[in-house]
């Protein structure tokens, strides 16, 4: 690590980004393996918009790419669409 005071402050904010970051995710990862586990269809669609808006989160702030988010969503969506 370098002495520098700049370079200092980098690595704590970095830190605490990081740790913020793996939080939201794992919340995130969690929630969609809470809503894969539902099986009635009215409880998953709420959980779907849940989901959906914590994934465009996770996006927006660049802890996943825009796709990944994309891609997800459309998954749930089509999961939670086949429930009868």
């Amino acid at each position: 690590m370098a002495n520098h005071k700049a370079t200092k402050k980098d690595v704590r904010q970095s830190r605490k980004r990081n740790e913020r970051n793996r939080y939201y995710g794992k919340t995130t990862r969690n929630a969609i393996r809470d809503l894969k586990a539902v099986t009635d269809k009215a409880v998953a669609e709420k959980d779907l918009t849940e989901v959906a808006s914590m994934l465009d989160k996770l996006a927006k702030r660049n802890v996943i790419h825009k796709n990944k988010a994309a891609n997800l969503k459309s998954k749930l969506a089509k999961r939670v669409q086949a429930l009868a």
